[in-house]
């Protein structure tokens, strides 16, 4: 599995790169924080595999990067992606390192 450093996410924010952007935690939990994306949550993931593209760059987050990871094994294994993502530590480590503004939970 491929991932991605917070400090990684920030340099595609920043240089507008074209990549999709997917939250796969609960829509409580998006109240709370986000930093974004689209919200599929893991529970529907492999549903929805049409809405996550295949032509670019896909980063999944989650709070601490644990049921990313697992959307991101299971769309590997399922559907072949091979342009998947998980961003480590999830958003629990962007609010550490990249905006401390963000609520943690």
């Amino acid at each position: 599995m491929k991932e991605l450093t917070v400090s990684d996410l920030k340099a595609l924010f920043d240089a507008k790169a074209d990549f999709q952007l997917i939250d796969v935690r609960e829509p409580h939990e998006i109240a709370v924080a986000t930093i974004g994306g689209e919200n599929i949550p893991l529970g529907t993931i492999l549903q929805n595999s049409d809405k996550i593209a295949n032509d670019k760059q896909v980063v999944i987050y989650c709070r601490s990067g644990k049921r990313s990871g697992d959307a991101v094994l299971a769309l590997e294994r399922q559907f072949g992606f091979d342009n998947l993502y998980n961003l480590k530590g999830g958003i629990l480590a962007y609010a550490d390192e990249i905006d401390q503004s963000l609520t943690k939970y």
